[in-house]
């Protein structure tokens, strides 16, 4: 099987289907109509026929035909005009919640978590599975993670939803070829084209396969998701056992020339600091990780995430800050100042006007912000007149399994026709 991040929708002729007799010309401009439609229907509030052609310049007639094919499509659903309104009221028309779902899967040293979305966005099945994997083989793992991820398809399926694509999260390397070439926290995961083979497991038939950094898919959560609905240009820092960066321009995400950009955790902060297993010195991971974390405020430094554990570790740690114990809070205000450090650097290069703390950052957040604060004022360079906001994510630990599920839901609200051909023949225009 070839390895990469797989939209077999995109690969012509791939499915059998015969190949277009009307001109590309025309293809190409019910495509654009189609998503032009499809993304207005998902960015308003129960928009009627009327106010789509109002807002795409389309004419009503085409508005309605291309309406007709996503509906047939089961894409959209038209419910009865509301009561009460002066006029003639359109019916509202919504993304449908009973058709095509997506599937995520994330991979974390210490559980395994699945969540089927719907087209709307909302979470239908969900599983999270706790238990160390960081010296388990690979292929022990990925039974666990396809046990999981197969019991909710299933959840899903009686609920009438359609499973038609897969993302996967994993912290790791993993190059926009979908190959994980190194998890520094999971043993002997190298040169793994983990959503291929999650696929394969699984048996089933899927559209489309995707596989990337957690840090890069809790970013796209929390954009698609979150509560900040114009959260456009931002940076999540994940703070788990790592530190990962995932990066928002524009909408979108930006992973560097070869996807594996956002190593946040890697930049140097103290040049004399303890070695890190990169074979730098001073990473931000080595000085405000979780483990260099615990270890500061003299707590157990057993490293886990905010889902598998430790649980009491991270717990005493924000108890102790709570109460006022000196040596949390100065180890909580030296990583908030390591963090704000390794940011400054991020933030002069890209110009993003928001950071979101995620990953057990999140749960620290109110020892975190100040320091942070006060280290990007000082040192990045135009914050007198373009001040840069930390927030709070929103969905926390949920972030990158929603993140994960919800890139299958992007893809066909952004080219419906690319994810099912036939609803290009259901067009007349």
């Amino acid at each position: 099987m070839a390895r990469g991040n797989r939209d077999f929708a995109r690969m012509p002729n791939d499915t059998g289907r015969p190949l277009p007799s009307v001109p590309a010309r025309q293809q190409l401009l019910k495509r654009h109509n189609l998503s032009l439609v499809l993304r207005q229907i998902a960015a308003s509030r129960r928009p009627s026929r009327a106010q789509l052609a109002a807002r795409t310049g389309l004419t009503k007639a085409t508005v309605s035909t291309l309406v007709d094919a996503l509906m047939d499509a089961q894409l959209v659903v038209e419910s009865d005009p509301e009561r009460g309104l002066i006029g003639r009221p359109g019916s509202p028309l919504s993304l449908n919640p009973q058709g095509p779902a997506g599937l995520g899967v994330e991979i974390n040293v210490d559980y395994v978590s699945c969540c089927v979305v719907d087209l709307t966005g909302a979470v239908r099945c969900r599983r999270t599975i706790v238990g160390d994997n960081r010296l388990l083989r690979p292929e022990v793992v990925l039974r666990r993670a396809v046990r999981a991820a197969s019991l909710i398809w299933r959840q899903a399926e009686v609920a009438g939803l359609t499973v038609v694509g897969l993302g996967v999260g994993v912290p790791g390397l993993v190059d926009f070829d979908g190959v994980l070439h190194r998890a520094p926290n999971l043993l002997e995961w190298q040169g793994i084209p983990l959503a291929e083979v999650v696929a394969d497991m699984l048996g089933r038939p899927l559209q489309s396969v995707y596989c990337d950094n957690e840090a890069n898919l809790a970013a796209l959560g929390e954009r698609w998701f979150g509560r900040r609905d114009n959260l456009q240009d931002f940076v999540l820092v994940s703070g788990e056992i790592g530190v990962g960066a995932g990066i928002v321009i524009g909408g979108e995400l930006f992973r560097g020339v070869r996807g594996l950009g956002g190593e946040l955790g890697h930049v140097t902060v103290d040049p004399m600091g303890p070695a890190c297993s990169c074979g730098g010195r001073g990473c931000l991971e080595r000085v405000a990780g979780q483990e260099a974390l615990l270890e500061a405020a003299g707590l157990p430094a057993e490293a886990g995430t905010a889902v598998g554990g430790p649980v009491a570790s991270v717990a005493e740690l924000v108890r102790r800050a709570l109460t006022g114990e000196p040596t949390t809070l100065l180890a909580l205000e030296k990583a908030g100042t390591a963090l704000g450090i390794a940011l400054s650097a991020f933030l002069n290069v890209l110009d993003l006007p928001t950071v979101v703390l995620g990953g057990f950052y999140a749960e620290l957040a109110p020892w975190l912000i100040g320091p942070v604060t006060g280290e990007l004022h000082d040192r990045v360079v135009n914050h007198p007149w373009s001040p840069i906001e930390v927030i709070v994510s929103s969905l926390g630990a949920e972030a990158s399994v929603r993140g994960a599920a919800g890139i299958t839901i992007r893809r066909i609200i952004d080219d419906p026709a690319a994810s099912f051909p036939e609803v290009l023949a259901l067009t007349r225009t």
